[in-house]
């Protein structure tokens, strides 16, 4: 049994997700205390859940203290991860809907899938870009395209979109089983190649997605950058707006995003993505702040070492890198002084 305190670090979802990651791949069985400590409301919310019951799910996995709120978490794998068509809905955790992150449900599964053999499908429903997670369209065009060059092949089907509060959004995860991972290299980025975009509303006036278009591509021509962003209006069951940027360099792809609400003018919104897409252009580095986490996992699972250079150590990247080492996959170093991450994983 592997024990883990979930106050650990940033304190967050973070230790839950990648320990039923590890759970489903290694078989171990694993208990946390302490879930979600550093948040306002601590314990299981509704996409934790969720995520708890999908990775019991594809494992066939004994679970105690699987319920809202729970700050204690039992969890035994049954067997082997078993790839096959799923459906996880976030909404259903809770009685009268949530619009909690289904893109979290997708990063707790998908790894364990792409390892399994035999190709799965599933369907996910709940937020799809909702605040303090990553929003599918980064997914799709930054996480997904990093972890194929791993040996990961996986794709994202937006059916529609689903914003804070009212979720209901839906998407569709295909994974080619008997996945073989390899290492990453990437201390360098190479050169900017262009930066596309999606401007997005659903039930509200086309012209606002293309205010923030406009306003995106002025800011981006100023600096003389090539830049293609789309203005669309889509469905989905609630009102919501977003502006979601993909820098394309030689070597990497990074993503930035900024989502609309109430009282917020719609150049402002894409005046949030860019600043956030200029600081990291400055940075020089080739992975962003949010894909440094999210390559730790893939990396301690390849056949080979990984190293790349981040824009940015935060307390997501260092809280992943320990609970990794607990289950003994990897040893991971990171150097604070050059912002470099070196990945050398363990055999099973």
């Amino acid at each position: 049994m592997i024990y883990l305190d979930g106050s650990y670090g940033e304190g967050g979802g973070q230790v839950l997700r990648t320990s039923l990651s590890l759970a489903a791949i290694t078989g171990q069985p694993l208990t946390i205390d302490n879930i979600r400590a550093g948040r306002k409301k601590s314990g299981l919310a509704a996409q934790h859940l969720t995520a708890v019951q999908a990775a019991a799910t594809i494992c066939q996995a004994k679970v105690y203290g699987d319920r809202l709120g729970s700050r204690f978490l039992e969890f035994t794998p049954g067997g082997a991860t078993q790839a096959g068509n799923y459906t996880f809905d976030v909404s259903a955790a809770r009685v009268g809907g949530s619009a909690g992150a289904a893109m979290l449900v997708l990063q707790t599964v998908l790894l364990p899938l792409a390892l399994a053999g035999g190709d799965s499908q599933v369907i996910l429903r709940g937020g799809t870009h909702v605040p303090f997670s990553p929003p599918t369209t980064y997914i799709d065009r930054v996480y997904l395209p990093m972890l194929k060059r791993m040996g990961v092949q996986a794709e994202v089907k937006l059916n529609a979109w689903g914003w804070y509060p009212q979720g209901g959004g839906e998407v569709e995860l295909h994974v080619k089983g008997d996945s073989r991972l390899q290492g990453i290299d990437l201390l360098e980025r190479g050169t900017l190649q262009q930066v596309g975009g999606l401007a997005i509303v659903t039930k509200l006036p086309a012209q606002i997605s293309q205010r923030m278009a406009n306003r995106a591509e002025k800011l981006l021509q100023e600096r003389d950058l090539k830049s293609s962003i789309q203005a669309q209006r889509e469905s989905g069951i609630g009102a919501g707006a977003g502006i979601f940027l993909t820098a394309e360099y030689q070597h990497s792809w990074a993503g930035f995003s900024a989502l609309g609400k109430l009282g917020l003018p719609a150049e402002e919104v894409a005046e949030i993505a860019c600043r956030e897409f200029f600081d990291f252009d400055r940075s020089g580095a080739p992975v962003d702040v949010h894909l440094a986490d999210q390559l730790l996992l893939p990396a301690a699972l390849a056949t080979s070492s990984s190293q790349y250079r981040v824009a940015e150590i935060s307390s997501h990247l260092t809280t992943n890198a320990w609970v990794i080492e607990q289950f003994g996959l990897a040893k991971i170093d990171i150097d604070e002084a050059d912002l470099e991450v070196a990945i050398a994983p363990v055999k099973l």
